[in-house]
């Protein structure tokens, strides 16, 4: 199993391109299960949930070249509407298969989801909605089985008017794609308004989609008999350009991003600056410097466009190093302080009750051997051992290369000394 060994107190800089964003690339790429036609995709990054992904929507029968960042989708000769248990177990976001084969094929069985355990991600919500529009659903050995009745005609999918008591980034994004292919009007209310959804309608409205209102809490998609093929590039990663961000912060330096998106982050920025960082934004390039031990900041995670949960972790990294104290409160996942304990294991001062963790930060972390629970988790604990004295080895790092490309690359050319090792 591989690992990251990081020697730390080494400043960050330097220049960083920034990769397109996993949780936009995921749901895309089963966009392209909608239509038989051709979908390209730009600047789709190299890392494991979409190897994941590209792997079985193969074994679904699309044919997919990649070359670099280039992906092309072909969903002509689809034969297996399943998303078996093996290739789902690991990532949770293999679930976005479900709306897009019931829609396009009348028929899906797909795995209940693995992925990290970082609490509870009910599908009921995707459950729910596919059957306010016409589709049978069976829950059996494990699988969700979603039929479409095929009445007097084709089997399609009814508009609906469908409110999600929870905000759910997934389940916007399956019953927007299912509703593209639907016969009528459908109206998804409480819906999420994360860039990603963002993204994916634009994908969708490229491939022919009628859909009004992304980025709102109300979307209105009118359906359409087909779509077509289509040329898209997946969105920056906003959460990696804060990863960087807060490893500069903390680490102190001065990094620039390039190809990032500032307008989409917010939130972030401002934490940073009230961390004592100075940033500065120029079209899409966002540059932070930092010359001081940064100021210890509160955050509360929420949907967007309030602090997003897949922030955390980092914040709570640099917290532990910061002057002053921070309450960290987490909202969304309730499983999502399990870097707490390692995070102690190099002297953090964190205590927690429910879901709230109050950071004091100290002068300085020492180095130890610790284990990554979750992929935001890793990118925290690898921010730690970055300002860490001594060696931090960094365990199970698979969670790590779920989400992020090539990060120890990129770190060591900014500076770090950091390096796999097996």
């Amino acid at each position: 199993m591989q690992k990251l060994a990081i020697q730390g107190g080494f400043r960050l800089n330097g220049e960083v391109r920034i990769s397109g964003a996993k949780n936009a690339a995921l749901p895309i790429l089963c966009a392209g299960l909608l239509s038989s036609e051709p979908l390209q995709l730009g600047n789709v990054p190299d890392m494991n949930d979409v190897a994941t992904m590209c792997r079985l929507l193969r074994q679904m029968g699309v044919a997919i070249e990649v070359n670099g960042g280039q992906v092309t989708l072909s969903a002509a000769q689809v034969d297996k509407l399943e998303a078996p248990y093996d290739m789902v177990k690991t990532m949770r976001a293999a679930i976005l298969v479900l709306g897009p084969l019931a829609a396009r094929f009348g028929e899906a069985r797909v795995s209940l989801p693995g992925g990290c355990a970082i609490g509870s991600r009910p599908v009921d919500l995707h459950i729910k909605g596919l059957q306010a529009m016409g589709a049978e659903i069976h829950i059996e050995h494990g699988y969700i089985h979603a039929q479409v009745p095929r009445g007097t005609g084709a089997k399609r999918l009814r508009g609906a008017r469908i409110f999600f008591d929870l905000v759910s980034v997934t389940g916007t994004e399956n019953l927007m794609m299912a509703a593209t292919l639907a016969d009528g009007v459908t109206v998804l209310e409480n819906a999420a308004r994360e860039p990603e959804v963002v993204d994916l309608a634009h994908c969708l409205i490229a491939m022919g989609a009628r859909i009004e209102g992304a980025g709102s809490d109300t979307i209105t998609i009118t359906g359409v008999e087909k779509l077509h093929g289509a040329s898209h590039n997946v969105m920056p990663d906003r959460i990696e350009s804060g990863t960087f961000l807060v490893a500069a912060a903390a680490a102190g330096g001065n990094i620039t991003l390039t190809d990032a998106r500032a307008d989409i982050m917010e939130n972030v920025l401002e934490k940073l600056q009230e961390a004592g960082a100075i940033i500065k934004v120029s079209g899409s390039t966002i540059n932070l410097h930092m010359n001081r031990r940064p100021k210890a900041v509160n955050v509360r995670t929420a949907p967007y466009p309030a602090f997003p949960t897949d922030m955390q972790a980092q914040f709570m990294a640099l917290n532990c190093i910061a002057e002053g104290s921070a309450m960290v409160v987490e909202t969304i996942f309730e499983n999502r302080f399990m870097h707490v304990q390692e995070l102690r294991r190099l002297g953090a001062q964190i205590d927690v009750e429910g879901n709230t963790a109050v950071v004091k930060g100290c002068a300085q972390l020492e180095g130890a051997t610790i284990m990554a629970t979750d992929l935001r988790a890793s990118a925290c604990l690898v921010i730690a051992g970055l300002v860490a004295q001594g060696e931090t080895v960094v365990d199970r790092i698979y969670h790590l290369d779920r989400g992020y490309e090539h990060i120890e690359a990129k770190l060591s050319a900014l500076g770090a000394q950091i390096r796999r090792v097996k």
